[in-house]
C-alpha cells in the first residue's frame, strides 16, 4: 500500500478504534446536518447515499466535473482541454469519458450513446456549480429505476429552484483564469418562482500553449407549486471552445525534447454547445405519487487530437477530428403506490423511460483542425426504452425488510453509412434484468445489507452494423446492442459511535464483454468477459459542532476472465478531508485526494504511478453578505499525471513506432481568489 493512503488508513483506523473506547451511549441518531442525508434508515444499500448542498459549497473544485468527486470512491481528472468530458474512476473502472456511470443534471441524462468520440461520453462542463441542491447517488446495478450505463453506478445531480439570495461572484486565479457568474429567484405570481444564473469563464491554464478556454453558460427555470404538487420547467443554454494540450510520450520529456506542460501539436481542441428545455410534473394523490419529465437537447461537438503525432501520416502527422451533431428527446414517468402484500405494507412504484437520439457523427484525418480525408461518418437513430416496477416490503416488522423489481430495456438502431454502404444497417435488442435488496435492522443503529442485480451497457449503434474496417477495409464482426453485467454487495451502515456514521461494503460485478466502439479509430475492438470486486469503507465524523472530517477508502481487484489485467484499471482510491464550519467568520477545507497505482497493460508489466494532491479551501465572511474565499489546488506542488496510457506513437525524427508510457500531468499549485456578495 503506498505510504500516503497507508498512513491515512490507519490514523482513520486508529480514531475510530479510540472512539469506540471512549464512547458513550447516544440515545439518538447523529444526523450530519447540511451535508449528508445517509443516516441509517435512509437507503436500500451501503454504497447508496445523499450529499447536499452544505458540503459541496465547503470544497474547492478545479472544474465542474469534479462535484462527483463528492461521490465516494469517485475520482475526476482530465487528459486534455476543459472542454472535453472529463475522465472518471469507480470501482475499477477507467470510466472513460462516462461509460458505465450514468449521470443526470436536473432531470436530463448527461451520456450520450453512440457518440463521436467514446461510448456514454459524458461532458459535465455545462454543469454550475452554485446551482446544485444536492447528489443522489447510488453504485451497483441493484435500482430499477437506473438503466443504460449504470452499471458501476449513477449519480442524480438536482438544481434549485430558488436562491436564498441573489448573488454575484467573481473569480480570478493563476493562468489568466477568471470566471463570472450571477444568479437571482422571485416570485412571478403566488407560488410561482422565477430563477436565472449565468456564467462566463475564460482560462488559458499552465499550458505552455494557451488554453483560452471561452466559456458562456445560462440556466432558466419557471416551477410553481409545492413540494407535495408542483412542477417546473428550464432552458438552458451552454457553448465552449478551447486549445488542447493532450497527453505527451515519456521520453520526450525525459530527453528534454519538450517540457511537462508542452504540446506536440498547437492545433488541438475543439468547440462544443448544448442548449436544452426540460419540465417536470409531480404529485401525491389518492393514488400516490405520480411524476412526469420530458426533455429536449440540440447537441453539438468538434473535437481535434492527435495522440500518436506522426506515426500514421509522418507528411501531415496524425490529428483528427471527431464530430457529433445531434438532437435528444426524452420522457420519464413513474408512479408510486402504498397496498397490501397479503397481510403486509407495502409500497411499490412502476415507471417508464423512452429516449432517442438522431445523431450525425463522424471521424476525420485533419491538419490544424481542416479535414484532409474522411475516415468514417454515420447517421444514427437510436431509440431506448425501459420498462420497471419494484415493491418494497416488510419482511419482519422493524428488522428486515426487501425490495424486489425487474427492469426491461429495449433499444433499437438505425445507421446510414455515408461513407461506406456496407457498415449501415439495423439492430435491435431486449434485457430483463432483475433487482433483489435485503436490509436488516437497525439493530443498536446498525444495519446490513445484501443487493444483488443484473445491469448493462449499450454497444455504440455503429459497431452493432459494422462490417468493414473503415481505416484497413478488414471485416470486422458486429457487435451486440446490449451487454449484461452481474453484480452483488453485502454492507453495513452503523451509528453505533456518538457522531460517527461509517459504512462498509464488499461488492463484485461481471460483465459479459467489455466491447466498446474506439473513436479514434472508427472501429469496434472487443475484449474478454471480465470481473472486478472490492472493498469500500466509507466514514463521517463530526468530533465537534464545527468540525467535520470525511474519510472515503476502496480498494479493487479487476481481471479478465481469462487472468489477464485489465488495462487503466486503478487498484485503489481515497479521499481524506477536514472540513471547519462556520468557526466564527472563518471557515476551511482541507482535501487529500489519492489514485492508487494500476497495470497500463494486460500483462501488467507496465503499471501507472499513483498520483496524490491535496487541495486547501480558507473562507472569511466580512458580512452576512459578502464572502471572500481563496482556493489553493495542488497545495504541496506534486509532480504527477493526471491520466497515463501506454501505447505506440512516433515522434518526428524517429525510425519507427516506440511503445511509450503518455502523460497527461496534473495541474501544479496554483490559486483562486473569489469574491461573493449577496443582495
Amino acid at each position: 500500500m503506498h505510504p500516503p493512503f497507508r498512513r491515512a488508513s490507519l490514523a482513520l483506523a486508529a480514531a475510530c478504534a479510540c472512539l469506540s473506547a471512549h464512547a458513550q451511549p447516544s440515545t439518538q441518531s447523529i444526523t450530519i446536518t447540511g451535508h449528508y442525508d445517509n443516516a441509517v434508515g435512509s437507503s436500500d444499500a451501503a454504497s447508496q447515499g445523499v450529499i447536499n448542498r452544505e458540503l459541496l459549497k465547503s470544497r474547492p473544485a478545479l472544474r465542474p466535473g469534479e462535484v462527483l468527486e463528492f461521490v465516494p470512491g469517485v475520482i475526476v481528472t482530465q487528459h486534455s482541454g476543459d472542454g472535453k468530458a472529463n475522465q472518471y474512476f469507480l470501482r475499477g473502472f477507467n470510466l472513460d469519458h462516462g461509460t458505465d456511470f450514468a449521470t443526470r443534471i436536473n432531470g436530463m441524462p448527461v451520456n450520450m450513446p453512440s457518440h463521436g468520440h467514446g461510448q456514454g461520453y459524458t461532458d459535465l462542463n455545462f454543469l454550475m456549480p452554485e446551482l446544485v441542491s444536492r447528489i443522489e447517488y447510488r453504485k451497483g446495478p441493484y435500482f430499477a429505476g437506473n438503466g443504460d450505463f449504470s452499471s458501476a453506478g449513477s449519480a442524480d445531480i438536482v438544481y434549485l429552484r430558488q436562491f436564498e439570495a441573489p448573488f454575484a461572484q467573481f473569480t480570478l486565479g493563476e493562468g489568466n483564469f477568471k470566471r463570472a457568474v450571477g444568479g437571482a429567484s422571485f416570485n412571478v405570481a403566488p407560488e410561482i418562482a422565477l430563477l436565472g444564473a449565468v456564467e462566463v469563464q475564460r482560462n488559458d491554464g499552465p499550458w505552455t500553449v494557451d488554453e483560452n478556454l471561452r466559456k458562456e453558460n445560462a440556466v432558466f427555470t419557471l416551477s410553481g407549486g409545492t413540494a407535495a404538487r408542483g412542477w417546473s420547467a428550464s432552458v438552458m443554454a451552454y457553448k465552449s471552445r478551447w486549445t488542447a494540450t493532450d497527453q505527451v510520450p515519456q521520453r520526450a520529456i525525459d530527453s528534454g525534447l519538450i517540457g511537462r506542460f508542452d504540446s506536440l501539436d498547437p492545433t488541438t481542441g475543439g468547440d462544443t454547445h448544448r442548449y436544452s428545455l426540460s419540465g417536470e410534473w409531480h404529485a401525491d394523490g389518492a393514488f400516490g405519487r405520480s411524476k412526469v419529465s420530458a426533455y429536449a437537447i440540440g447537441y453539438e461537438l468538434e473535437l481535434n487530437s492527435n495522440f500518436t503525432y506522426v506515426l500514421e501520416r509522418p507528411a501531415d502527422g496524425d490529428q483528427f477530428k471527431q464530430t457529433d451533431k445531434r438532437s435528444i428527446f426524452g420522457l420519464d414517468a413513474s408512479q408510486s403506490f402504498e397496498h397490501k402484500l397479503g397481510s403486509l405494507e407495502a409500497k411499490s412504484e412502476v415507471g417508464v423511460s423512452l429516449r432517442h437520439d438522431r445523431a450525425r457523427v463522424g471521424l476525420f484525418d485533419s491538419v490544424a483542425r481542416q479535414v484532409t480525408a474522411t475516415v468514417r461518418e454515420d447517421k444514427v437513430r437510436e431509440t431506448l426504452l425501459g420498462v420497471y416496477g419494484q415493491t418494497a416490503f416488510d419482511i419482519v416488522p422493524n428488522a428486515l425488510r426487501s425490495v424486489v423489481g425487474v427492469r426491461a430495456d429495449h433499444v433499437r438502431n438505425k445507421v446510414d453509412a455515408l461513407t461506406l454502404a456496407a457498415n449501415g444497417g439495423s439492430s435491435s435488442d431486449t434485457q430483463l434484468s432483475p433487482k433483489l435488496s435485503l436490509i436488516a435492522g437497525p439493530f443498536a443503529k446498525t444495519e446490513f445489507f445484501f443487493n444483488a442485480g443484473r445491469g448493462l451497457h449499450s454497444n455504440d449503434a455503429r459497431g452493432t452494423t459494422a462490417a468493414i474496417d473503415p481505416k484497413t477495409g478488414d471485416p470486422v464482426d458486429a457487435v451486440p446492442p446490449l451487454v449484461a453485467s452481474r453484480g452483488f454487495e453485502i454492507g453495513a451502515r452503523t451509528e453505533a459511535i456518538s457522531g460517527l456514521q461509517s459504512s462498509l461494503a464488499l461488492w463484485k460485478l461481471d460483465f459479459d464483454s467489455e466491447l466498446v466502439y474506439v473513436g479514434d479509430a472508427g472501429a469496434t475492438e472487443a475484449s474478454g468477459a471480465s470481473t472486478r470486486k472490492g472493498i469500500e469503507w466509507n466514514n463521517r465524523w463530526i468530533p465537534l459542532p464545527w468540525l467535520l472530517f470525511d474519510a472515503d477508502l476502496a480498494w479493487t481487484h479487476a481481471r479478465f476472465t481469462n487472468g489477464d489485467r485489465i488495462p487503466n484499471s486503478i487498484d485503489r482510491v481515497a479521499s481524506v478531508a477536514a472540513t471547519i464550519r462556520h468557526l466564527g467568520p472563518w471557515s476551511a477545507s482541507l482535501q487529500l485526494r489519492h489514485l492508487g497505482p494500476g497495470a497500463l497493460i494486460e500483462d501488467n508489466s507496465v503499471r501507472s504511478f499513483a498520483s496524490t494532491t491535496t487541495n486547501l479551501r480558507l473562507g472569511y465572511q466580512f458580512t452576512p453578505k459578502i464572502e471572500a474565499t481563496l482556493d489553493v489546488f495542488n497545495l504541496l506542488d506534486k509532480k504527477v499525471s493526471d491520466i497515463q496510457y501506454f501505447y505506440e506513437s512516433q515522434l518526428p525524427g524517429e525510425a519507427a513506432p516506440v511503445a511509450d508510457r503518455h502523460v497527461h500531468p496534473a495541474e501544479p499549485r496554483s490559486a483562486r481568489l473569489t469574491l461573493q456578495v449577496r443582495f
